[in-house]
């Protein structure tokens, strides 16, 4: 049988190969290190090595592994990995671990993509998915998004400790909840109308993280370490990348990231985390859709959004991301770079320009306006079909109840 006309599809980085969750995680992770590796490199940034050598370094040298510790300074860079990959080479690093946030978590991912090495990541807060996911962002030295790489596998082994996550500031886990919840509200407008079966399964996971983080974010808040603080780590660490996973690079970014990463050159928005970036750029994103399409199920998702913002402190509108002073041209320069030929952005049903994605940025708690008082066409313009369900306002008691993309349940 001939096999010329076989096409292969990409392979799937669903998961990574070992997840070890629990408490106290770090005195034992040495034993499982161990089966990957003698020589580890550890990368972090300078005030996560410091803080975290100290308690790491026993388990390791418990295992007789012979470890080299090194900072990701000044970012996940070019010029960092070409730095990294010098001192993996000098240490004979058989297996790198990234502790750390997400840029330290994607430069050891990149690092150990480029080497061939087994690659641990142990997150210290749940501020992103990247310790599950198969991507690594690339930054400039100045912290301006570049691009992305995809890599060919997930981490071979995660290490979720709930008392260090514990230890992260609670702004950390507001962003990551950010972050996450932007899943729905990206992969819903940008693969919902797809018949393929993992990126159905995606959507819809998406769709259950999306009501998970509506129902228990603030009781979360409320109990650091509780039992729903912990379920909430898992939605924002775990569940978030399990849908980058399945549904591939289209399930995982449209405006929202699009929006961070223009706005990651100005200099003035570095203050602000990945998540909370992105959450203003799910607002940005449900704001097109208004002021493109006259979309007013995205404006009413967008005002029940701004509710579940403001109960757990995520930003929405740029005076919140420390950008009141920001100049009409840095304005221009983030939403250019937003809405590159290379960007996410056009992953939307519709062109964007970018004059509506400034008119877009600035007005993200305008009040709804209805279309008779606009004096526009009544018509409902075409959307996603997860967006034509009914609009409920009672919360149900389960995130798997069958319920509206509009709807807080918080």
């Amino acid at each position: 049988m001939s096999h010329s006309n076989i096409a292969f599809q990409p392979p799937l980085t669903i998961a990574p190969a070992q997840v070890l969750r629990g408490h106290g995680l770090l005195a034992q992770v040495g034993g499982a290190i161990v089966q990957l590796g003698q020589r580890p490199l550890v990368i972090g940034g300078n005030h996560t090595l410091a803080t975290m050598q100290p308690q790491l370094q026993p388990a390791l040298e418990r295992e007789a592994l012979q470890t080299a510790w090194m900072s990701y300074s000044p970012d996940c860079s070019e010029t960092t990995l070409a730095t990294l990959i010098k001192a993996a080479k000098q240490h004979c690093a058989d297996v790198v671990i990234g502790i750390g946030g997400g840029k330290a978590l994607d430069t050891a991912k990149l690092l150990a993509y480029y080497q061939q090495l087994p690659i641990v990541t142990i997150p210290t807060s749940a501020a992103t998915c990247a310790a599950w996911t198969a991507l690594s962002n690339v930054y400039s030295d100045q912290g301006a998004f570049q691009y992305d790489v995809a890599l060919v596998r997930c981490p071979d082994l995660l290490v979720l400790d709930y008392d260090l996550v514990q230890t992260a500031p609670r702004r950390t886990l507001v962003a990551g909840i950010g972050d996450a919840i932007a899943k729905w509200y990206e992969a819903s407008v940008s693969s919902g109308h797809s018949q393929q079966t993992l990126i159905i399964a995606a959507v819809q996971q998406a769709r259950v993280l999306r009501d998970i983080l509506f129902q228990k974010a603030a009781l979360a808040l409320e109990e650091p370490g509780g039992q729903t603080w912990q379920e909430v780590v898992d939605a924002t660490v775990l569940l978030a990348g399990v849908i980058g996973g399945l549904g591939g690079a289209q399930c995982r970014t449209v405006a929202a990231h699009a929006v961070h990463n223009g706005l990651t050159n100005l200099l003035a928005s570095h203050d602000t985390l990945h998540g909370e970036k992105v959450a203003y750029g799910i607002l940005v994103q449900l704001r097109l859709e208004e002021i493109v399409q006259g979309n007013q199920l995205a404006a009413t998702s967008r005002q029940q959004l701004l509710k579940f913002y403001g109960e757990i402190g995520l930003p929405q509108s740029l005076d919140d991301l420390g950008l009141t002073t920001v100049s009409i041209a840095d304005l221009q320069q983030a939403a250019a770079i937003a809405c590159a030929e290379s960007s996410d952005i056009h992953r939307l049903p519709f062109a964007v320009e970018t004059a509506q994605l400034m008119a877009a940025m600035v007005s993200t708690t305008a009040k709804e306006v209805r279309r008779e008082e606009r004096g526009e066409r009544s018509e409902q313009p075409a959307s996603h079909p997860h967006r034509e369900e009914g609009i409920s306002h009672t919360p149900h008691p389960s995130p798997l109840a069958p319920h509206s993309t509009n709807e807080v349940t918080a």
